[in-house]
């Protein structure tokens, strides 16, 4: 499908008690997509819904959290359990997931705490190794003492015995208690009263102080069995905390099952927004549906609602076309693909969708560009091993990989290889000046086609003189071929006269002409203007066009590279020889294989979407209930 699927406005006006019906019959169609923007605001100044949407999303807000931290599954809703949910329901609902999130996230927090005393009793664990050779108690370490200055740290090994020295001169003894690696730990004591000279002493020495934590208050034998029977405990109430939460996730399981179910059903009126408008008892949804989707959605409302509704439907105006949401529909072999489109933009409704040509054409330049046999089939094999990785990619992987090796067997090339595949047409490098003519062909090929969908997209939106006399429209397109022929009527024949003079001039007068009447600004400015932009056209035009000569040099490029590697290989050995080819295919893969789709990325992003395609669509995203069936 070219064109997104043709669209009705459509407008259901029922009872507001009948809206939370309404709306589930719509969710149960799966073709409504609700108006985006605030319609007849005067006329319909409420918002029926309002409340019941408070309460939805705090009741969702609450499961969602409920359901992460309590690793609860969600089942989907049975089809046959559709019905309407009341708004007092839905209250009740609220305040009891409002309790059970503050149970949860209650034991929650208590597992956070306990979590966090575990930790932190490892790390007293391991910085009592430290003291363990010291028989001491380790409290007397950290108290001042009146007559006495103890203090703990480390020095490097080998300022050991000059700060001892110096020390023993001061009236302090240095105690070792544990070496490790070029590092000693030491107990230095002696008088107080001598603390600056003591530092520096200590400072020259490369001393660093010790810090014992206030958890040691005992020797470090008694430490430990404080410790770990201090880890004990907490492992303990680690595990009564899981057991209350399990005991909360398998007490409120079904219950939390069913809730999710009934939010499910609550959903469509919630996610209607501003598209639900009402006055007094009169209520009024609005979207937009498939045309033909339009008969199933009346008689879904008939069979569940007879004679308690309006609906009535019309087609978009021109006006609203910004408005509508685009709905694409494309087989799965092409989502890769529309994966890609949709990176640059959704068209816009009525716009043309490129999808399709973009596949064409992309598949086509990357072959021309990295045509090798084995190269080819190396991609396409890795698109079917990862297939389950790169899901929907895989068919992308492939059809680039099936195109390399079809463009590798005109080229007659494989692995690099040139001597094992007659080629079916010719060898890139045989005939550079006939690989950049086609590129060049293909470039104004492509852009010819890009300017005539950009002239079919400005009259489908209504813009006509946009569309025939704009730099990418009509007149954009006759300059552009003018061009072509007066440069060919100049190289191969050596004649340019007044009608290829006129075939130039006339459509790009016509184009600076409609700069000139679309540009209302003072004249002077409208006069730069008018020629700068009438500058870009022409060198836009010429810079697209050679754009495309990258086809044919990455082409080229793609043999010079195999001739390097070969030419590195017949350096080497029997043995390095291999190597260097194999280690120099896997580069040329790699390496040359992304920049070569990039570079094809971006002659279709910029020499062709920009052309024609705005890309600021709006994706259709019908109500939907999450059912088992629906999915």
């Amino acid at each position: 499908m070219m064109l997104p699927l043709k669209m009705k406005r459509v407008a259901v006006q029922v009872l507001s008690e009948d809206a939370p019906l309404a709306a589930l019959v719509l969710a149960e169609c799966g073709a409504f997509n609700p108006e985006s923007s605030s319609v007849l605001q005067e006329e319909l100044p409420e918002f029926p819904g309002e409340h019941y949407r408070e309460l939805y999303r705090s009741a969702q807000s609450y499961l969602d959290r409920i359901l992460a931290h309590c690793n609860l599954p969600q089942s989907p809703l049975p089809l046959q359990a559709v019905r309407h949910v009341q708004e007092t329901e839905l209250g009740e609902i609220e305040d009891w997931l409002q309790q059970v999130w503050a149970k949860c996230s209650e034991c929650q927090e208590g597992m956070r705490r306990i979590e966090e005393e575990q930790n932190h009793i490892d790390q007293l664990l391991t910085t009592l190794e430290k003291f363990e050779s010291l028989d001491i108690d380790l409290e007397l370490l950290q108290r001042g003492k009146r007559f006495l200055d103890m203090r703990l740290g480390t020095v490097p090994v080998d300022n050991l015995k000059r700060l001892e020295e110096a020390l023993r001169l001061a009236g302090f003894l240095l105690t070792p208690f544990l070496l490790l690696d070029n590092t000693a730990q030491v107990i230095a004591a002696g008088p107080a009263g001598n603390t600056s000279e003591i530092d520096s002493v200590l400072q020259a020495a490369g001393w660093r102080a010790l810090d014992i934590p206030p958890e040691f208050r005992d020797r470090p034998e008694k430490v430990r069995e404080q410790l770990l029977r201090r880890r004990e405990q907490v492992v303990e109430e680690n595990a009564s905390q899981c057991r209350t939460l399990e005991n909360t996730r398998q007490e409120f399981k079904d219950r939390m099952i069913a809730a999710g179910h009934t939010l499910s059903l609550a959903a469509p009126l919630a996610e209607l927004g501003e598209s639900l408008r009402g006055r007094g008892a009169l209520t009024m949804i609005s979207g937009w549906v498939p045309a033909r989707e339009m008969a199933r959605l009346e008689d879904g409302l008939k069979r569940r609602m007879p004679q308690r509704f309006v609906l009535s439907a019309r087609d978009p105006l021109p006006q609203e076309h910004g408005l509508v949401p685009s709905a694409l529909r494309h087989p799965r072999i092409l989502h890769s693909f529309n994966a890609l489109v949709r990176n640059y933009g959704v068209p816009r409704y009525g716009e043309f969708d490129p999808t399709v040509l973009f596949a064409l054409s992309f598949i086509a330049m990357f072959g021309m560009m990295f045509g090798d046999v084995g190269h080819g089939a190396v991609i396409v094999i890795g698109g079917v091993l990862l297939r389950r990785k790169i899901k929907t990619f895989s068919v992308f992987v492939a059809a680039i990989g099936l195109s390399s090796m079809l463009f590798g067997a005109l080229y007659g090339s494989v692995f690099g290889y040139e001597e094992l595949l007659h080629p079916l047409w010719m060898a890139p490098l045989s005939d550079p000046n006939r690989m950049l003519t086609l590129a060049l062909y293909w470039g104004i090929g492509f852009i010819l086609i890009a300017t005539m969908l950009t002239i079919r997209n400005r009259l489908a939106e209504g813009h006509v003189l946009e569309a025939l006399f704009d730099g990418k429209g009509l007149a954009g397109m006759l300059f552009y071929m003018g061009v072509l022929f007066g440069g060919w009527r100049w190289v191969a024949q050596g004649r340019f006269g007044l009608l290829e003079t006129l075939l130039i001039v006339v459509p790009l007068g016509a184009i600076l002409a409609y700069k000139w009447h679309e540009n209302q600004i003072p004249m002077g400015e409208k006069i730069l203007v008018v020629l700068i932009e009438g500058f870009e056209t022409v060198m836009a035009y010429v810079a697209n066009t050679l754009s495309f000569l990258r086809v044919a040099a990455f082409s080229l490029n793609h043999v010079a590279l195999a001739i390097a590697v070969f030419t590195l290989a017949d350096m080497m050995g029997q043995t390095g020889h291999w190597i260097t080819v194999v280690l120099g295919n896997v580069f040329i893969l790699v390496m040359e294989g992304a920049i070569v789709a990039i570079q094809v990325l971006r002659l279709e992003y910029y020499e062709g979407f920009s052309r024609f395609f705005s890309g600021d669509g709006r994706e259709f995203t019908p109500l939907k209930l999450r059912t088992s069936q629906a999915g």
